[in-house]
């Protein structure tokens, strides 16, 4: 059996998964790459990726105010802006604390198109999905959970990811380097973390246990899983990055599931120097 066709244990119907290396070269698929299936919050790497291709268009600035009094892009992106996760609720002074926020998300959403005149959704595909040709996603909803897609299309998006052309590699660096250090804050499904490492977006493993990635992950390990049963993830370290989409929403399974197969994966794909 390979890696990643332990995904063909998991209980759920359908189930897709690839590992690509670091110049995008695909090392495995298995299950169907072209079926589209529901992101949840991997959906907010595609909106991050959005608002930073903004950033540079000049048409928003990390430093803008957005959200709560004193809260900025940067701290919607980094989920330090101290709204509650779904409610309009601020729990915290910006800066402060690290609270995981739908609402963060969408308020970002809405000074987008508040900058630009356009709806994010239209931003969205004009300025990532259009140009990486990942024709198989949309956004119907909220820019934190309502994304689609498919494993060919997200294999786009991690080549990106590894050797970016929408951004300079330098913002796509800062966005991957925890912004506000030392912040605790809960991981959902996987408890309080501290700290609980973020970038622009992009959710870093650093130290965090338990966690959602494999115990060989790196601590430069970055991506995101969602409530739907599905995960992205990079590792500069290892040098690969790896894409799992279900039909079965998180729970004690994914939980028990994920850890063990990443590790499998990185068994098999890693660089040497981490197998």
């Amino acid at each position: 059996m390979s890696a990643l066709e332990i995904i063909d244990s998991w209980p759920v119907d359908h189930a897709a998964a690839a590992v690509i290396d670091a110049s995008g070269t695909l090392l495995d698929s298995h299950g169907d790459a072209s079926r589209v299936f529901a992101l949840a919050s991997v959906t907010k790497l595609l909106s991050a990726y959005a608002v930073l291709v903004a950033v540079e268009e000049e048409a928003l600035e990390l430093e803008q105010p957005a959200g709560p009094e004193g809260s900025t892009v940067r701290h919607l992106l980094a989920h330090t802006a101290g709204y509650d996760f779904s409610g309009t609720a601020v729990r915290a002074a910006p800066g402060t604390r690290r609270i995981y926020s739908n609402t963060g998300f969408d308020v970002l959403a809405r000074t987008l198109e508040e900058s630009t005149g356009i709806g994010f959704a239209d931003y969205l595909d004009e300025a990532v999905l259009q140009p990486l040709g990942m024709s198989s996603t949309s956004l119907a909803g909220s820019a934190a959970a309502d994304g689609s897609s498919c494993v060919a299309d997200l294999l786009r998006f991690a080549t990106e990811l590894q050797r970016p052309t929408l951004l300079a590699p330098s913002t796509l660096h800062s966005a991957t380097t925890v912004q506000f250090p030392g912040l605790d804050g809960i991981l959902p499904g996987y408890g309080r973390q501290r700290p609980n490492d973020w970038g622009l977006g992009f959710e870093i493993r650093g130290s965090k246990s338990p966690h959602w990635t494999g115990t060989g992950n790196s601590a430069k390990t970055f991506g995101h899983f969602g409530q739907a049963g599905t995960f992205l993830w990079v590792d500069p370290e290892a040098g690969i990055s790896c894409i799992a989409l279900t039909d079965r929403d998180f729970g004690p399974w994914a939980v028990e599931a994920w850890t063990p197969f990443n590790d499998a994966v990185l068994s098999a794909f890693a660089g040497p120097g981490l197998r």
